[in-house]
């Protein structure tokens, strides 16, 4: 039974990723802007994740001051702009599309470390590179007349991917001195810190102690947050992190399952395809991945 215990960790994990539409839609639904939901996901998880570090990981809670450009790079340039995309797609467009054009992800990670990191583009590299494009031009291509289907939601999902993918950059550098949670902790705390004076959300005080908000917004920053890290971080423990990667793409699974059954969205043959496409190549990619950090990261911080 043990040997299982990962499986359902790691599966459970990307489960509740996979229902972040719910807090999202609904937060939009009493008013919220995507910006400001990004905020209040953020400063929860900070508060969240503060507690558990005080708790459990006080030791990994120091840092030097110099280094707080590593921060602003995974927590603005990377979060900020990632959640951002990411909630005004789910909102703009299909829910299973919005998350598909998510997992471009690792193959933008693969482009820019061609390019800044001075990575090799293997055969394998390269034909995930080139089935993710087949796959979102499918994707978009049978959409391109559909109601639901918005261009600017398409550019915005591939945004999400963008911001998704310069957290393995940015974080990259920082954990070459700091532990993972580490780098979590301080890359939600400067986000906040960003977000907070940006969004001026506490104009919204009356809005922000109702029953709904309250077990909305704190809803986001624990489940498919807080929850979901620990989750992910607990089945890291036991298995492969290849094997991980696989078992996470149960998101996308369960984001198209939401969509069609929940949201009552549709989803075509040629939508699916395009679909395959995209996961198959992002498994490729996870599956030529050696360094267990970067994928911890990619996962359990980003999403």
């Amino acid at each position: 039974m043990k040997k299982f215990l990962p499986i359902v960790f790691i599966s459970s994990s990307a489960a509740l990723w996979g229902i972040i539409a719910i807090f999202v839609r609904k937060l939009t639904e009493l008013g919220f802007t995507p910006m400001e939901i990004v905020t209040l996901r953020v400063v929860t998880a900070a508060v969240l994740l503060g507690i558990l570090g005080i708790s459990k990981y006080s030791s990994q809670m120091k840092i030097k001051w110099m280094d707080i450009k590593l921060f602003i790079g995974t927590g603005v340039c990377s979060i900020v702009l990632f959640n951002w995309c990411y909630f005004s797609a789910i909102n703009q467009m299909s829910l299973s599309i919005a998350v598909i054009l998510l997992y471009t992800a690792p193959v933008f990670v693969t482009a820019l470390s061609f390019l800044f990191l001075k990575e090799k583009m293997n055969t394998v590299k390269l034909l995930s590179v080139l089935g993710t494009i087949a796959g979102c031009v499918m994707v978009a291509g049978v959409n391109l007349h559909a109601t639901s289907f918005s261009f600017i939601g398409m550019l915005t999902g591939l945004g999400a991917g963008f911001g998704y993918a310069l957290y393995s950059i940015f974080g990259k550098f920082a954990l070459k001195k700091y532990q993972p949670f580490t780098v979590t902790f301080y890359t939600f705390v400067i986000a906040s810190i960003t977000l907070l004076p940006l969004t001026n959300i506490w104009e919204k005080g009356s809005l922000l102690v109702s029953n709904e908000v309250l077990l909305y917004g704190i809803g986001l920053g624990l489940f498919p947050t807080v929850l979901a890290y620990l989750l992910y971080t607990k089945g890291l423990e036991k298995i492969d992190t290849s094997k991980a990667a696989i078992i996470a793409t149960v998101e996308p699974v369960v984001a198209t399952l939401l969509s069609v059954f929940l949201y009552r969205e549709g989803f075509s043959v040629t939508q699916g395809i395009g679909t395959s496409l995209i996961l198959l190549s992002v498994l490729l990619v996870n599956r030529s991945k050696s360094n267990s950090k970067q994928i911890f990261e990619e996962k359990a911080s980003i999403n």
